[in-house]
This record gives C-alpha cells, sequence and structure tokens, in this order.
C-alpha cells in the first residue's frame, strides 16, 4: 500500500514540532544573551571558579525549588518553604550545640520538624478542605514563630563540622566545588527522571491539569497531595542542611571578622555567598529563610 504524500507533514512542520515551546524558548534565549553579555564584560565570567561560585549561591533556593515544583505542579502553592527551611535549620543547629546532639541524629530531627509541618499543610488541604494559599500563609507565621522563639533570635555559634559538610569542597581541575552543589544536581536528575519517566510522576502531572478526572482514572488524589506537600517538606529540610556556612577555603580567601545575631526580619542573602564572612566568626550561623522567606 502507498502511502498518501499529500496527508504526509512537510518535514519543516516535523522539525517545528520537535522545538520546545516558546513558553520555554523564552527564558532559554535570555539566559543565552544574559551569559552573553556578561562574557563580553569579564574575560572570568566563563571561568570554571566563577560557575562553581554561582552554583553555590543558589543552591539552598535551588533545592527549595524542588519541593515548590512538586506543589505548583498540582496547581498548588507553598508560601512556607524559606520558613519550613529555617525551622528545620535552626533545629539541627540547636539541638547539635546546646544539647551536644550527634550531628546526624540533630540533622534527622531538623528533616522530622519540617517533614511535620508539611504533613500538616497536606492535611488541612486534603481533609479539612482548606485553600493551600490560606494554609501556608497561617503555616508560615507559625514556623516564623517557632523558630525565633526557639533561637531567641541570635546567632548560633560553635557548629560541629560534620555539620558543615555539603559547605565543603573537592576540587575538579582548578575549580572547587561543593558537596552541596553536587547533592543539588544529583536531586535534580533524580527528581527530573520521576516526573519524565515514572508513573507517579505522570500522575502528578494529572492531577495539577484536572484533579477530578484524575480522581475518576481511580488515582486517590488525596493522598497523593498530602504525599506532595510532605516531600516538599523534607526537601526544604535538606535546603536547610545546606544552608550553613562553608568554610574559609571554600571561597580561597579569609575574610573579616564578623559579629551577629539574627533579627525579627530575615536576611535576604544567599546562604552560600555569605559563608566567607560567617566562616572566620567561629562557624557561626543564623536562622535565614533566604531568598524564599513565604514568597513563592
Amino acid at each position: 500500500m502507498i502511502p498518501d504524500v499529500a496527508t504526509a507533514p512537510p518535514a519543516r512542520g516535523r522539525l517545528l514540532e520537535r522545538l520546545p515551546p516558546v513558553a520555554t524558548l523564552g527564558p532559554l534565549v535570555a539566559l543565552f544573551l544574559a551569559c552573553a553579555f556578561f562574557a563580553s564584560q569579564s574575560d572570568r565570567f566563563l571561568s570554571g571558579s566563577n560557575f562553581s561560585l554561582i552554583l553555590q549561591q543558589v543552591m539552598v533556593v535551588g533545592v527549595v525549588a524542588i519541593g515548590q515544583t512538586l506543589v505548583i505542579l498540582t496547581a498548588g502553592i507553598d508560601l512556607s518553604c524559606g520558613m519550613l527551611m529555617a525551622l528545620g535549620s535552626i533545629v539541627m543547629t540547636k539541638l547539635a550545640v546546646d544539647y551536644e546532639m550527634s550531628p546526624l541524629l540533630a540533622i534527622l530531627c531538623g528533616l522530622m520538624a519540617s517533614t511535620a509541618f508539611g504533613f500538616l499543610n497536606g492535611a488541612l488541604i486534603t481533609r479539612v478542605k482548606l485553600p493551600a494559599f490560606i494554609v501556608t500563609l497561617g503555616t508560615l507565621n507559625i514556623a516564623f514563630a517557632i523558630t525565633q522563639i526557639y533561637s531567641k533570635s541570635q546567632t548560633v555559634s560553635g557548629l560541629p563540622e560534620a555539620l558543615e559538610f555539603f559547605g565543603r569542597t573537592f576540587s575538579i581541575g582548578e575549580t572547587a566545588v561543593t558537596y552541596g552543589t553536587v547533592l543539588m544536581l544529583v536531586m535534580y536528575l533524580i527528581t527530573w527522571f520521576i516526573l519524565r519517566d515514572t508513573a507517579p510522576g505522570r500522575h502528578i502531572y494529572a492531577l495539577g491539569n484536572n484533579a477530578e478526572a484524575t480522581r475518576l482514572m481511580g488515582i486517590d488524589t488525596r493522598r497523593m497531595l498530602l504525599c506532595i506537600y510532605t516531600i516538599a517538606g523534607l526537601l526544604y529540610g535538606v535546603a536547610g542542611s545546606c544552608s550553613w556556612p562553608a568554610p574559609a577555603s571554600a571561597t580561597r580567601r579569609r575574610a573579616r571578622p564578623t559579629t551577629s545575631t539574627a533579627s525579627p526580619r530575615w536576611s535576604s542573602a544567599a546562604p552560600a555567598s555569605s559563608a566567607a564572612g560567617a566562616a572566620s566568626s567561629g562557624r557561626s550561623w543564623a536562622p535565614s529563610s533566604s531568598a524564599c522567606s513565604g514568597t513563592a
């Protein structure tokens, strides 16, 4: 049987179908233009050390963005992400420093604290049927209050070296790369694989597209939504474990000694970029929700 040539799509049409949508190409083109501009302004922009520093500065927000992405794909929102990260971090540091708990056990307790808040968000949304915006706005303020009361709005100093693991570096050629950066990239690859090539990942897309149709397909949408908010809370805790100051060797320079206390307003500086200033103050850490202090 001879195929109908008239009905076959032209080669140009097949090529256009393979291209990413305009909504994806726009930011990508803008990124390339920005990189081209900065590369023309400085010969150090395209160096490995500069890209390593950029990844260090975004690794905390990058890990938080993974959890936020899962929530947004379900047509929801989570305003409490930054505060849950700060709460998990302060629980880890206070237990390790004030109560001399094992660093690994302290990290586990901090992860449990942020995960519990994520579970609370999911339970209120799925069981009580409250809007996600209202629920996460409320838990944002609750986590903020608990963090301030528990930390007494002060810097935690004398962190054990084990808590600084993700801020430490290893060398690839002449470029220093932090373990936290590797963790962030691995988590992105795992999330990409799950969303693209597994049934639960496709269910997340279906839930965000049409929750009622997904329920009629036999998928327990309430349990799935509860799991997603719980996993998001866990990821915020993981981001908190990456937010501690890196040793001074991570930036290959010594910073001027500083003393600080945590103020009621959260700092907007990225934790990795402020690592050099905090590392010289005797392994100190102040609770900070970074650039995601309750805003999606």
